[in-house]
């Protein structure tokens, strides 16, 4: 799977490139709300949300990348990702 186009999903739900699996789901449920067809009256936002949420959960479960708190401070011990990232 190319970069860019996980790069691109995570610009489509506003998120960083490290990021939680807990903290996609937020982030989709909340965007979910904001852009549902019946509030937002265009049907091809919802779709590109869904597709980008799609894309990146599927990424996680099939590759069993880790992206948890835990493992995002092992791997970038200076981003100091529970403080710099919640919703």
């Amino acid at each position: 799977m190319e970069t860019n186009i996980l790069q691109k999903a995570l610009e489509i739900l506003e998120l960083p490139p490290f990021i939680t699996k807990d903290d996609i789901k937020r982030q989709y449920k909340m965007l979910a709300k904001k852009y549902h067809p019946d509030v937002y009256k265009d049907s091809s936002k919802m779709i590109e949300i869904n597709k980008a949420y799609e894309l990146l959960m599927e990424y996680i479960d099939n590759f069993r990348y880790s992206f948890d708190d835990d493992e995002l401070n092992k791997q970038a011990p200076d981003l100091k990702h529970n403080a710099k990232f919640r919703f």
